[in-house]
This record gives C-alpha cells, sequence and structure tokens, in this order.
C-alpha cells in the first residue's frame, strides 16, 4: 500500500474507560466513513492521563489520583481496541500493567488481527517518574500501512528518538501526547501558548531532519490541572504541516503517497544516507 489516508486526534480523554472506549469507537468510525488506514489516538486514551506534574508531596492530600487504570498488553481491553480497528491500523496509549509488577506509560498499534507493536516511554518530564517506569528502547516494525516507529510525548523532545526508529527503517513517525500548555505566564489563547509553539517545532523538525512522515496525536481540553494543547496533526518528510487541528478537538487527515514523498525527499539531500557517525563523538568521550 502505497497513498494512504493518514489521521491523527486531538481529543479528551479521562478516567472513565468505558467513557474512553465510546470516544474511540466513536473516532474510529468517523476515520473510517473517511477512509482512513492509519489512526493515532492520544498518550493515555484509555484511562487518562495524570492530573498534574507536579511532585507528589507537594499536591494536597485530597487532590491525590491513584492514577489510570492498568492494563495488560496481551488483556481484554487492548483485544478490544484492536476489534474496533478492525481493517484500519490503531495507534493509542495506556497505562501498561507489566509482568513485573511495574507500570509503563504505553503506545499499542494493533489491527483486528491483535498487537503489532508496542512502546514504552522512555523519556519522563518533572515527576511523570514518580507514577510510571520508564521504557528503554525505540523499535520500529512492520504493518499494513508500512514500516512504523512510535514515540510518547516528551520523547520528541530528543533528536535521538526519531533518529533511532528512521534508522531501523521507520517510514511514518507516530507520536502520541498529552502535551500541556505553559505551566508559568499562561496565556489565554493556547494559539500563541510557547509550549504550543515547542510541540510543533519538535514535530516539524523530527519528521524534516528524518525525511519521514509524521504523525502527531494530542489530548485536548483539561484533565486535573492540565490544559491540552491539541494541535494534531499530520506533517510530511519536509516538514511541511499538511493536516492540522489547531488546539481544538479534531481529527486531522491527509492523503499521501508513502513512498513518493519519501523518495522525493531523500533524492537530493539524504539526511540517513548523509549522516557521518564517525564525526558525531565528542572529542575526549570514552566509547564502551
Amino acid at each position: 500500500m502505497s497513498t494512504l489516508r493518514l489521521a491523527a486526534v486531538a481529543a479528551e480523554f479521562g478516567r472513565d474507560l468505558e467513557e474512553d472506549f465510546a470516544i474511540a469507537e466513536r473516532l474510529i468510525k468517523e476515520a473510517r466513513e473517511e477512509g482512513v488506514h492509519l489512526l493515532a489516538l492520544p498518550e493515555a486514551c484509555l484511562g487518562g492521563y495524570l492530573l498534574s506534574l507536579d511532585n507528589p508531596a507537594s499536591i494536597e492530600e485530597g487532590d491525590l489520583d491513584e492514577g489510570p487504570p492498568a492494563l495488560a498488553l496481551d488483556g481484554p481491553e487492548i483485544s478490544r481496541l484492536a476489534a474496533l480497528a478492525g481493517d484500519m491500523t490503531v495507534v493509542a496509549g495506556y497505562c501498561e500493567a507489566a509482568a513485573d509488577g511495574r507500570r509503563y506509560n504505553s503506545a499499542v498499534c494493533v489491527t483486528g488481527d491483535g498487537v503489532l507493536g508496542s512502546h514504552r516511554k522512555v523519556h519522563q518530564p518533572l515527576s511523570e517518574d514518580a507514577s510510571y517506569a520508564s521504557g528503554d528502547r525505540f523499535q520500529a516494525f512492520d504493518t499494513p500501512v508500512g514500516r512504523i516507529g512510535m514515540m510518547i510525548c516528551y520523547d520528541k523532545a530528543f533528536p535521538e528518538s526519531a533518529r533511532a526508529l528512521a534508522l531501523d527503517g521507520a517510514e511514518i513517525g507516530v507520536c502520541v501526547s498529552a502535551w500541556p500548555g505553559a505551566r508559568t505566564s499562561a496565556v489565554a489563547n493556547l494559539e500563541e501558548d510557547r509550549w504550543k509553539r515547542r510541540f510543533d517545532l519538535f514535530d516539524r523538525a523530527r519528521a524534516l531532519e528524518n525525511q519521514i512522515v509524521w504523525l502527531s496525536a494530542n489530548q485536548a481540553g483539561t484533565f486535573g490541572s492540565l490544559r491540552f494543547v491539541g494541535s494534531a496533526k499530520v506533517v510530511d518528510p519536509g516538514g511541511e504541516i499538511i493536516a492540522d487541528t489547531g488546539v481544538t478537538a479534531g481529527i486531522a487527515v491527509a492523503e499521501i503517497d508513502v513512498t513518493q514523498a519519501l523518495e522525493t525527499a531523500r533524492r537530493s539531500m539524504g539526511h540517513l544516507r548523509d549522516r557521518r557517525p564517525d564525526a558525531y563523538t565528542p572529542a575526549g568521550a570514552v566509547t564502551v
């Protein structure tokens, strides 16, 4: 499959898992009616995100939250999501209950045939590590719509994350987020928010520097003390935004010939091809 309809969601999800599934089902149905092949739902869309990113010790007792429900990768909830996906490829965020007893902020990619790939968030902002363990790898995987690499929110602030996936053959980067507006000097209009600008810059830069197609999904609305910037989008390998929801809830849909787009972007200046890894080790660094 070469020409694809890709979609990224900005929507509000909370703690009520049944309500979250109802929202996901509606969005998947809407995407299917649009002929979408690959749909990205936000970080923590099954069970909601954290109420705050402040240190738990600084939060008043009445505001403490047990966090989202922890779901097993091979459990009934992920199977339910796969059944909803059917012939569509769907990426969604959730709190993963691992066999080792830890909880991870995770993303899963499914079709009606089951789980195609999963990712545990590696980079944790502020006090998120008080609620989740950290993942330790970035790995691309094959799907009916091409080779995909997944990231979660703060992962995209690190160029190495997307580069590792691109070097592993990812043609499409999918980053699911619960990215809020600025914590200080907040503005009334989210379009003018500096964290929203950073969100957009990271999306465009990660697509451009790796010359891959990029889907960015995000939470919208508010949850606890957090006010999310929305701004779900599809970005082409040249770093141009070709579909965008703005700061409100919605679905950004774009049609793109992925193979042709990658070939065109990489024809003259191939950022992966022209790398010089031998020149990137800082002087005096000790290699292991």
